[in-house]
């Protein structure tokens, strides 16, 4: 791959211009210069990929493992409609197979969740890399856009500190807010609403949550892989779910927490929410307390401090023996009935206040963006300027945790620049 040299400013031409260089950028310049097109990839950091090598924590989320395209779409809301179209021509199955025949083996792991064997985000961009070089495309990176020039619903050339670039097809895969340190700053917000487009205002969405008791922030590091969390506000129990959660040292993280952050989030803003924790889910008070019985008969002997160990983690313990309101010195065989079922209870219901998310430079992906019935999914071709495409988190979709944000940009970005470049040939 060839990379501009900087000096005064030059005026290039290629067929087909793609200004952003994350996953969806990739992906469109990648299967655009595969249709026989000169294409140029304008990216304002030194380097390409930045956002996707700190994805899944380094390891890299690529899809989620739902190879029924319509339940696919399912997972994106009443949104995901618009995928369908997409999803037909490019699904989680392509996604695995992209990588897989690149010699990238995947691997899937709990709720679908699909990483490279290597647990490298890098070998991600490895491909994308190689990918790029073998569609000869063109290079530029250190060079954010500062100008988007337009002319009668269609983009005459975009301008970098270095560099006037026209083309017959631009496609924007400039991200959303979040993470803008890697570049995800909303600049291609401020240019589609200049060109018409209704952008709906971008929020942090799959973000760590904040948590007031202090309990929780000794768990540090502690992760539990079947917990239930509902969302309760001042109305009503709303939204329980599922899943993996990891505590820190602010609160809670992992794909349940981020999952419902967007909820949260919103519910916060109306008023006051609380979060109900149930750490056994699968287990009703019945049967819950016939396990926690059959684990003290072991340990009868014992002090109540030191009854639970090896019924929950070693850290959660102390913890639990704290909140369980139970004399700490009492042995195990003296605690009453009534307050081992009170324990019971609060095993399935432990509260924790929500104070705030975090904000945009720890979220994963944001929510908001250009409007979905502003895109033709078909092609991903505006409906506003003639002569451009959008793919990726540029798109107003809600995207929950475990692939599913980056499915979205291999599955928009193959469609942008295959319609990009079909267009150029005819």
């Amino acid at each position: 791959m060839e990379k501009e040299n900087s000096g005064a400013k030059q005026k290039l031409a290629y067929d087909v211009a793609v200004i952003g260089g994350g996953p969806a950028g990739m992906m469109s310049a990648i299967h655009a210069g595969k249709e026989g097109a000169s294409v140029v990839l304008i990216e304002k950091n030194k380097t390409l990929g930045k956002k996707l090598l700190i994805t899944g924590g380094g390891r890299c989320n690529v899809t989620n493992a739902i190879f029924d395209n319509r339940a696919l779409a399912q997972k994106y809301g009443k949104k995901g409609t618009f995928l369908l179209s997409p999803f037909s021509k490019w699904n989680a199955k392509d996604t695995i197979d992209f990588f897989e025949t690149r010699e990238m083996p995947t691997k899937e792991e709990a709720l679908g969740r699909v990483f490279p064997k290597s647990n490298s985000a890098q070998s991600v961009l490895d491909v994308l890399l190689d990918e790029l070089e073998n569609a000869n495309v063109k290079i530029i990176t250190d060079s954010p856009a500062i100008k988007v020039k337009s002319l009668k619903d269609k983009i005459i050339y975009v301008e970098t500190d270095n560099a006037v670039i026209s083309a017959k097809t631009f496609i924007f895969t400039t991200g959303g807010t979040a993470r803008p340190e890697t570049g995800s700053s909303g600049d291609g917000f401020k240019w589609l609403k200049k060109l018409g487009h209704t952008i709906s205002a971008p929020s942090v969405a799959l973000v760590p949550v904040k948590i007031k008791e202090a309990w929780v922030h000794r768990l540090q590091g502690l992760s539990l892989p079947d917990v239930k969390i509902t969302l309760i506000d001042a109305k009503s129990r709303g939204e329980a779910r599922i899943g993996k959660i990891l505590f820190t040292h602010f609160g809670l993280s992992g794909p349940l927490a981020l999952g419902m952050s967007q909820a949260i989030g919103e519910g916060l803003r109306e008023g006051m929410v609380t979060l109900e924790l149930d750490l056994f889910p699968t287990l009703d008070q019945v049967m819950l307390d016939e396990k926690l019985r059959a684990h003290l008969a072991k340990v009868q002997n014992k002090k109540w401090a030191n009854a639970l160990a090896g019924f929950v983690s070693p850290l959660l313990a102390p913890v639990l023996v704290e909140l369980s309101g139970i004399n700490p010195t009492m042995p195990v065989n003296k605690v009453p009935r009534l307050a081992r079922l009170a324990f019971i209870r609060k095993l399935k219901s432990l509260t924790l206040t929500p104070s705030g998310l975090l904000g945009v430079e720890k979220a994963i992906v944001s929510s908001g963006g250009v409007a979905l019935e502003e895109v033709d999914f078909k092609t991903m071709r505006s409906q506003k300027i003639e002569n451009l495409c959008l793919a990726g988190d540029i798109l107003d979709f809600d995207r929950p945790s475990g692939g599913f944000s980056l499915q979205i940009c291999w599955t928009t970005g193959f469609v942008a620049g295959k319609s990009a470049g079909v267009y150029n040939n005819k």
